[in-house]
């Protein structure tokens, strides 16, 4: 579970995280942290936020969206909103760093996602893109469902990773998914 001050680093996208408002800080209404990326750094792939809205407020440097089908350029000041269930992405567009305000509301459990995306970055279970592989991808997008939907036939999609995060779990790949699941299980009343 993130907590306000907590810094998370991606080093294959060059995307640094600083959360400012968590989950817990807001009883779950908004996650507000800064966004640092590096040059040519960049979300790990075009996405969908079934639930959720993201706001993104540049205060240094330049970085390009992708939203929906329009390219948006943003410089400081520039604030970019992605409504649920629009695709978007976005990278730094310059050769400095970026420093972008992000907002997401309601939390959910993006501040798992970030965390778990980075571990597995740090662990080399990342391709080049900063995308899970395969098997990772399979689980990452079972368990944040809720959180982050494939940006075109999220059904077909979701119905072929199934038989991928079962293989995955049969592997053991589930056990970071598993653990926090245990920890996070209420005890039932008697």
């Amino acid at each position: 579970m993130g907590y306000r001050g907590q810094v998370l680093t991606n080093p294959v996208t060059g995307e640094r995280f600083i959360f400012h408002a968590t989950s817990d800080d807001t009883a779950g209404q908004l996650l507000e942290f800064d966004l640092v990326v590096e040059p040519h750094g960049r979300v790990p792939g075009g996405h969908v936020h079934p639930g959720q809205q993201e706001s993104f407020e540049v205060l240094d440097g330049t970085v390009k969206f992708r939203k929906g089908l329009r390219t948006v350029i943003a410089n400081p000041g520039d604030l970019v909103v992605v409504e649920p269930g629009t695709y978007h992405r976005f990278a730094n567009a310059a050769d400095t760093t970026a420093v972008v305000r992000c907002r997401v509301e309601p939390a959910l459990r993006m501040e798992e996602l970030f965390e778990t995306v980075a571990a597995l970055a740090v662990e080399g279970r990342t391709m080049r893109s900063g995308l899970p592989k395969p098997l990772d991808l399979a689980l990452f997008m079972r368990e944040f469902q809720h959180e982050v939907a494939a940006p075109v036939m999220p059904g077909l999609v979701q119905a072929v990773m199934a038989p991928l995060a079962s293989l995955a779990a049969r592997r053991g790949l589930d056990e970071r998914y598993e653990l926090r699941h245990r920890v996070h299980r209420v005890p039932a009343l008697v």
